[in-house]
């Protein structure tokens, strides 16, 4: 255990202090991340020996989702985001369904060996987007603010809405009451993850700035346990959401946007800390991924995984975007952007781990083809960020009239 901590620890040092010089590159935290993780791992030197189990994999993914989360939507600018809603809107109540139908479409043609409902859960696993991968791209500056904060929502929701619908298909997959039950029933779960993670959010956020609000106007809170309550509310919806029965990526994402419109005076120094746990915790996760799953998994892929995973990220991503997008004054290149910067990462790597454990007989393959998919996407999204933003940014900005007036 003190070995890998050291390891750790010295990297994330190292890390931290070229952070900015990498991130200015064509590279990415990520790609290092992982890269370091495999080759430090036991499958090449042997340094770091990571023996994490599937559980505490998906913990620590969980974990680091939920801050992510938390602060992108507590960063988010609403009044940008209140006038560019239909683009979200779009992308989440048409473009989401659209890609799980199109994926579970060309995963019957390319996996014609899997059954049904496993190629329904494969769909559904790698439909929605990675906030902690998206997050160099959403804080860019360069990027205009309504792409930004409209790529910011779309993936702060579409894993929360995707956790009902995943549990739909396994239950279904597995024999479970939900397969004796009525689409009723089905629509229930859905309405209760996602109205339970409302509430969590609403409400813990709420009642903890009420009393932040109560404290600091008696002067109980110290600057030093100032850094401490956004930390403890992020993972709090998390938790509390989870124990309800809700989502807790909805928790958390919706208690982030309920804290940027209360505290907008100083939120950047109250999101600070929470910021740097989700950093920290990314690092881990993708080393861990790197050094635990990419080793062992790599030399499995089948010409059939890698090409659903190539269409994941493109086809399968793009073209309902495309159509979803449409009439929404975005240009070409704009719904282009969008389209392309999808990643896949953290949720789907919960969800693998949620349907591994399930033993169905496809198990194995739809992990595969989800490790594939996740890896493909942190090289390709994070080598293509900056050269894109720099060759298009100026001209995503033409005929979005929000950000000349700003």
């Amino acid at each position: 255990m003190y070995h890998n901590l050291a390891v750790l620890a010295i990297f994330a040092f190292m890390y931290s202090a070229v952070a900015g010089r990498i991130e200015r590159s064509w590279l990415s935290g990520p790609i290092l991340f992982v890269l370091f993780g495999l080759v430090s791992g036991p499958h090449v030197l042997g340094i770091l020996n990571v023996t994490v189990t599937a559980e505490g994999l998906q913990v620590i993914a969980e974990l680091t989702l939920a801050f992510v989360l938390f602060t992108d939507a507590a960063n988010a600018n609403l009044g940008v985001l209140r006038r560019n809603l239909n683009i979200p809107e779009r992308l989440l109540l048409i473009g989401l369904p659209l890609t799980i139908g199109l994926g579970f479409v060309i995963g019957v043609l390319v996996f014609p060996e899997l059954s049904i409902l496993g190629v329904a859960l494969l769909a559904t696993m790698l439909a929605p987007t990675d906030a902690a991968l998206g997050k160099p791209l959403v804080t860019n500056a360069a990027v205009p603010a309504p792409i930004r904060e409209s790529l910011s929502f779309e993936s702060g929701l579409n894993d929360g809405i995707c956790v009902p619908v995943l549990f739909v298909f396994l239950g279904l997959a597995v024999g479970t009451e939900v397969a004796g039950g009525t689409f009723a029933n089905a629509l229930r779960i859905v309405a209760a993850q996602l109205g339970i993670g409302l509430a969590v959010g609403l409400g813990l956020t709420g009642a903890a700035a009420y009393l932040l609000k109560a404290a600091a106007s008696r002067n109980w809170v110290t600057p030093h346990w100032a850094q401490i309550p956004v930390v403890a509310l992020a993972a709090g919806c998390y938790a509390v959401a989870h124990v309800a029965g809700g989502s807790g990526f909805i928790a958390c994402f919706v208690g982030g946007l309920l804290t940027s419109a209360i505290a907008k005076k100083h939120k950047h120094e109250l999101l600070a800390p929470a910021e740097g746990t989700g950093d920290v915790l990314a690092l881990f996760t993708w080393v861990i991924f790197g050094a635990a799953v990419v080793g062992q998994t790599a030399g499995s892929f089948t010409w059939e995984v890698v090409v659903y995973a190539v269409l994941s990220l493109t086809v399968i991503r793009m073209a309902p975007v495309l159509l979803a997008l449409a009439g929404t004054g975005l240009g070409w290149e704009g719904k282009l952007f969008v389209g392309w910067f999808g990643p896949r990462g953290l949720a789907s790597i919960v969800f693998a781990i949620i349907v591994y454990h399930e033993n169905l007989p496809d198990s194995g393959m739809l992990a595969l083809v989800v490790v594939c998919a996740v890896i493909l996407s942190i090289v390709a999204h994070g080598m293509s960020a900056n050269p894109m933003i720099v060759a298009l940014g100026a001209r995503l900005r033409r005929g979005l009239p929000e950000e000349r007036e700003g």
